[in-house]
């Protein structure tokens, strides 16, 4: 039996969750709404302030997506009450973030800048101070697409393994390469 499927989902005070006739179960809550259509076979019913995830048959596929919506439900009633935050760090000389609104401009090593438009769900700020990597900071209700934007931006430069140059994720432990060594 799915050990994560059969857990409850608690409802905070302050969020509703609404589940239609398709299986739409839509999560609003203080920092905003979110839905997600669930799989037709998979029930989700809500009793006693919780929300319940039961499943049909022991068939690998039912218990595949039983532990897969509960843990999806799960992260929607988090990102709406306590919201989901990303930080990434510019490691390399001369490489800057800017950001005006949804729009965050990098500077990393290429002849022009790179202009990155945000979806509106996501808040953006940088910081650069002296001495410090500059950061960017992500913050959403929506964690895939939260970990889907942070995912492009670290694509734009992936850290490199000879000096760890790029855009990476604070606290990411990179593994590094010895690089050349000198002829004797």
């Amino acid at each position: 039996m799915s050990r994560i499927g059969k857990a409850p989902i608690a409802i905070p005070s302050g969020v509703t969750i609404t589940v239609s006739e398709k299986n739409l179960v839509t999560v609003k809550g203080p920092k905003g709404e979110l839905t997600q259509q669930v799989d037709s076979d998979i029930t989700v019913k809500q009793e006693d302030g919780q929300i319940v995830v039961t499943r049909p048959t022991e068939q690998k596929r039912h218990k595949s997506l039983h532990g897969l919506y509960r843990a999806l439900i799960n992260n929607m009633v988090l990102g709406v009450t306590e919201g989901y935050k990303t930080t990434q760090e510019l490691v390399g000389v001369g490489y800057r973030a800017t950001s005006t609104g949804n729009t965050l401009e990098l500077a990393l090593g290429f002849s022009h800048p790179i202009v990155f438009i945000l979806p509106k769900e996501i808040k953006v700020t940088t910081t650069a101070e002296k001495g410090k990597n500059p950061t960017i900071t992500l913050e959403s209700a929506d964690k895939q697409l939260i970990g889907q934007v942070a995912a492009k931006i670290r694509s734009f430069r992936k850290p490199e393994p000879y000096k760890g140059k790029g855009v990476k994720f604070a606290g990411e432990v990179l593994r590094r390469k010895a690089g050349k060594s000198a002829k004797k």
